[in-house]
């Protein structure tokens, strides 16, 4: 399971975390604009938009989870495990597999309006990238600094919504985790008033009980509601420093820990990664679930007019600054 989401506060920022029971290898890649991108069932790309995001590398292909283009277009990946539907292959259509699907999108779109007149054609077909890599069940949530949009691959096919949030869990389907919203609203970051009745006095004995229902369990509609709840209510000073240490405390919120989501089999879910996008600036911050200091990659200080394809290994390990 995971969580997606964009944030503005003076920069505009994209990330997400990624949760799971097992890693592939994840590493930060650049596409530089000259990379060839060979497709599927379409003709190969050879000039496009410079890309910088997370992925596995396979046979020099970057199977992204999440990215952000140099014209600050982002989208993610999220699992969508009993929903997603990918159909055959259809004449008049363009085909695309769900593992290019966020390469082939930021590599040729500038805008999420760009994208939604794209999807009309778009046809997600079922196609594994190989026999070990069979194709995830996913959907995915699209933004730029103004919109954003969840993509959901269906039987009848592609459903686009309008996401006003810029939030996306998992399961159920994104209409329904939207209208769950409305169960909600009366929770606050302010202090609660007494409506329950006159003739009782109450006492506000602790501080945050506004946010009292608030859910706090690991589901994908709880992790929607909390999400959502703490973005929306998000402060943070206008500085990148300030903006980066937010977007990872919205993440922190929805964490997963090692030994609370037993998947079976003594495998537990946890948070492999958390990212931050400076999608202004194109540099990709990210922590690990035993790396908690902050690492960032520029997409800038890569030659984005090149050809080769740049692969930045995530540092796992605990980085401990001693003070004495």
């Amino acid at each position: 399971m995971c969580t997606g989401l964009s944030f503005t506060n003076k920069g505009y920022y994209f990330g997400r975390n990624l949760d799971y029971e097992r890693s592939y290898n994840e590493t930060v890649a650049i596409t530089p604009r000259n990379f060839p991108i060979t497709l599927r069932k379409l003709p190969a790309i050879h000039a496009h938009y410079a890309i910088i995001g997370m992925a596995t590398v396979a046979d020099n292909f970057p199977l992204y989870y999440d990215g952000t283009n140099e014209k600050g277009l982002s989208m993610a990946g999220l699992a969508f495990t009993g929903n997603a539907v990918y159909l055959p292959e259809a004449s008049g259509k363009q085909n695309v597999t769900s593992f290019e699907f966020v390469l082939w999108v930021l590599a040729q779109f500038e805008t999420v309006d760009q994208v939604r007149e794209a999807l009309r054609s778009v046809n997600l077909v079922d196609a594994a990238f190989s026999e070990g890599l069979p194709p995830s069940p996913l959907h995915w949530i699209i933004a730029d600094r103004s919109s954003s949009i969840t993509v959901e691959p269906m039987q009848d096919g592609l459903k686009v919504y309008d996401n006003p949030v810029g939030v996306l869990t998992n399961n159920p389907t994104f209409d329904i985790q939207l209208f769950n919203l409305n169960n909600f609203m009366h929770l606050s970051s302010k202090a609660p008033t007494n409506n329950f009745s006159d003739a009782i006095k109450f006492d506000v004995y602790s501080r945050g009980m506004g946010a009292l229902g608030l859910p706090g369990d690991l589901s994908s509609a709880s992790r929607f509601v909390r999400a959502v709840f703490t973005k929306m209510n998000s402060l943070a000073h206008e500085t990148e420093s300030a903006s980066i240490s937010q977007f990872f405390k919205i993440l922190g919120s929805v964490a997963q820990q090692r030994g609370c989501a037993n998947v079976g089999d003594d495998q537990y879910e946890i948070t492999i990664y958390s990212s931050c996008c400076n999608v202004d600036k194109g540099i990709y911050y990210y922590t690990t679930y035993e790396n908690s200091q902050i690492t960032a990659v520029d997409m800038h200080k890569h030659d984005l007019d090149g050809s080769a394809l740049a692969s930045f290994p995530l540092i796992t390990g605990q980085q401990i600054r001693m003070q004495n």
